[in-house]
């Protein structure tokens, strides 16, 4: 039950960032509302790895459990909804939810991550996360020394193209097009025994998100095991550019190395404001923006 709308802080986005601020926060004595809509951004991905004492578990499980542990602490509330307008005042925030909630907080942190923008590629979605890879940190150790693609060109193509080899030999770069590799990149590649391909691609053939082939309109096809790919994304909120944060020319939310954004009072933590995308590192955001949030609060109050 929310017995009051006034807070010391909202947080906007309630996953690895956002529980691990309402953490801090909460063990800070801090009246804390945390706010979601429940989709993140990895609810399709099996298994999480590289992150300690968790490797190999379900990121819905480790949420959950991370949920469970947080809501313990008394002055932390939680709510299924979505933020749909926020307002600053002279020494605060207000918020407004689309069921209608209003709310003010002293201090806003935004953890609402990103949403990726697929391309036009049948099975792609549905691969996501399982069989086709944004991370090698992430998920290459469990398809090591597996037949294994990059969906990738120019520049940005060699550079992922030369990170994964690390993983495998066994490697192809899938331009979906004519290729925009310098012939000096291109010399490279083939030194490495990486094959480029410039077919362009029709369609992922999958088994419940596991990919058999890659299918080319011209009617060819291409067996593979991993498919790694770099998407471009967008802001899952557009709340904080509403507020007048800028958004850096990558289109993460910029903040400073202590997670606060261009607008005072306003922070930012996990996937919306780091090129980093992993749950660790989410979590480690989250856990400092927590504690200058409080000190912040102390500075305010004491002085």
């Amino acid at each position: 039950m929310i017995n009051s709308n006034k807070y010391d802080v909202i947080i906007i986005g309630g996953s690895y960032a956002g529980f691990s601020a309402a953490m801090a926060l909460g063990r800070s004595l801090r009246k804390v509302l945390i706010i979601d809509s429940g989709k993140p951004c990895n609810q399709q991905t099996p298994y999480s790895h590289n992150f300690i004492t968790h490797d190999g578990k379900k990121p819905s499980d480790i949420n959950t459990r991370a949920k469970k542990q947080v809501l313990k602490y008394p002055t932390v509330t939680f709510l299924e909804d979505k933020v749909s307008k926020a307002l600053k005042g002279e020494t605060n925030f207000e918020i407004k939810t689309e069921k209608g909630e209003t709310f003010t907080g002293r201090k806003l942190l935004f953890a609402t991550g990103l949403k990726d923008l697929f391309p036009q590629i049948n099975g792609f979605a549905e691969c996501w996360g399982i069989s086709v890879l944004h991370c090698p940190y992430c998920h290459g150790y469990e398809v090591k020394n597996e037949r294994t693609g990059i969906i990738a060109n120019g520049a940005i193509g060699f550079e992922f193209t030369k990170m994964i080899s690390n993983w495998t030999k066994d490697l192809s770069v899938f331009t979906n097009g004519e290729t925009s590799l310098t012939k000096e990149q291109n010399d490279i590649l083939e030194r490495n025994n990486i094959t480029i391909v410039e077919d362009q691609i029709d369609y992922f053939q999958h088994n419940d998100g596991k990919i058999i082939n890659i299918v080319f309109k011209n009617g060819t096809k291409t067996a593979i095991k991993a498919l790694y790919a770099k998407p471009p994304f967008e802001q899952h909120s557009y709340v904080p550019q509403e507020l007048g944060c800028e958004i850096t020319d990558q289109g993460l939310i910029k903040v400073d190395s202590f997670q606060k954004t261009t607008i005072n009072g306003i922070y930012a933590a996990g996937d919306n404001c780091t090129v980093g995308r992993s749950l660790a590192l989410a979590v480690s955001s989250g856990s400092v923006v927590g504690a200058i949030i409080n000190k912040e609060l102390i500075e305010e109050d004491f002085t």
